[in-house]
């Protein structure tokens, strides 16, 4: 047990999420103009917290394990995954799921349709991921 809470592998990452999950709070609150926690929960905006955590990962098993171990490898291919799956399928998904939502609101308007609106903030912007990144590097860098 003690490994495990001592475990710089799985807790230095975990800090760059949380801090990552903060910062979305003050852009989203920032940008509404308004306190806005809904983001602590939420996928999507600024900064990624996905890209954030996998980075700050791979950034401390380089510095633990060096960057010719296959921790590294494995953790940097998954890096390589999420940073994709950020900016390119989930922003896909979440961009049809705007169409779709003006799709579903002329058919209720029109028909009287009844549906679920589906959440349209899925993915991140390029900036985003980048600044994921680079909140991710500095924690891994830092700790």
């Amino acid at each position: 047990m003690r490994a495990l809470l001592t475990n710089q592998f799985l807790w230095v990452p975990l800090l760059a999420w949380v801090i990552g999950q903060f910062l979305k709070v003050i852009t989203d609150s920032w940008r509404q103009h308004r306190l806005s926690l809904r983001s602590l929960g939420m996928s999507g905006g600024m900064p990624s917290s996905h890209t954030a955590l996998t980075v700050c990962l791979t950034t401390v098993v380089a510095r633990k394990l060096g960057t010719g171990s296959p921790l590294f490898a494995a953790v940097a291919i998954l890096t390589m995954v999420v940073v994709y799956d950020a900016t390119g399928v989930r922003r896909a998904a979440g961009q049809q799921s705007v169409i779709l939502n003006q799709v579903l609101d002329d058919l209720r308007s029109h028909l009287g349709f009844r549906y679920e609106r589906l959440r349209e903030f899925i993915g991140h912007t390029p900036y985003e991921v980048l600044a994921g990144a680079v909140l991710g590097t500095a924690v891994g860098l830092l700790f």
